[in-house]
């Protein structure tokens, strides 16, 4: 079964495997409240071109268990790692989105790189977005907390509300198109992340901080960001990803916002295949 047991603290985790075992391995990390079918329109494709993908539930998310504890970076950055070393992987090409690329970042700064070849960071929210003295430009994180209180006395007013779903996938600029069916959809599947994983997530967000980290990264790294991301700006996060990182690749999608994964979903597809090819191995016989 697609199961296994945190490391950390036994907390039951859900997974998918799809593709080849034997494919060059990409291992998909989530949006905060969203479980791996959020990925579906990367997912699929590769893993009908040959690639293994491999998918985690973030414990109180999808199918993975409610639990109490365990949602700050070292727990979560945990998780994932103990996922690498359940499946026995290797030459790993981790792709996040939004909270899931600061696990990554986490992830590889406290386990290291011996399973991980490259990273993809897709609307990431890594550094980070609160004020900070590295980040004297970022939000200020009581206006942050403030409105994680307002969010969260009616979450599925949240979930459904025709303004933020509006933002979130810029659907007001050309080129971004989303059915209502899709967006029902998606809100339903946020809504099955527990209260309480929300809440973890929601504060966490708020004093996330891997700036030093960063450069820490001793391995390629791909930013793929929107011009018109109101939940992680460009400038607070992928580009500031770019300056820091030693070797790092920033591609800005004109018109995208936080929901690019889906407005965009063909397009990154495409720029994931690429960047995993890279690292593609080619039989000399």
């Amino acid at each position: 079964m697609p199961y296994f047991d945190s490391p950390a603290d036994g907390t039951r985790l859900h997974y998918v495997d799809y593709g080849p075992a034997d494919g060059p391995v990409a291992v998909f990390v989530n949006s905060s409240y969203l479980g791996t079918e959020m990925w579906e329109y990367q997912m699929l494709p590769l893993a009908g071109e040959g690639y293994r993908c491999v998918g985690l539930d973030r414990r109180g998310h999808g199918r993975s268990d409610d639990v109490w504890g365990g949602y700050d970076l070292d727990t979560l950055a945990d998780d994932l790692h103990g996922l690498l070393d359940h499946l026995d992987l290797g030459g790993v090409t981790l792709v996040g989105h939004s909270v899931g690329c600061a696990e990554i970042v986490r992830c590889l700064t406290r386990h290291g790189t011996a399973r991980v070849a490259r990273v993809a960071l897709v609307a990431g929210v890594a550094p980070g977005l609160a004020r900070s003295a590295d980040n004297p430009d970022g939000w200020d994180p009581a206006a942050m907390r403030a409105a994680n209180e307002t969010w969260l006395r009616d979450r599925p007013a949240f979930f459904n509300d025709p303004e933020a779903i509006r933002e979130f996938f810029a659907l007001h600029l050309p080129g971004n198109e989303v059915s209502p069916a899709y967006v029902h959809y998606l809100s339903g599947r946020c809504l099955v992340a527990t209260a309480r994983a929300t809440s973890a997530l929601m504060d966490l967000v708020t004093t996330l901080d891997v700036t030093a980290e960063v450069p820490k990264l001793d391995l390629p790294v791909l930013v793929l960001q929107g011009t018109h991301d109101t939940s992680a700006p460009l400038e607070l996060t992928g580009a500031r990803v770019a300056r820091l990182a030693s070797d790092c690749t920033l591609k800005v999608y004109e018109n995208a916002g936080h929901g690019m994964f889906a407005t965009h979903g063909a397009e990154i597809t495409a720029d994931l295949r690429d960047f995993l090819s890279a690292g593609r191995t080619t039989d000399p016989s």
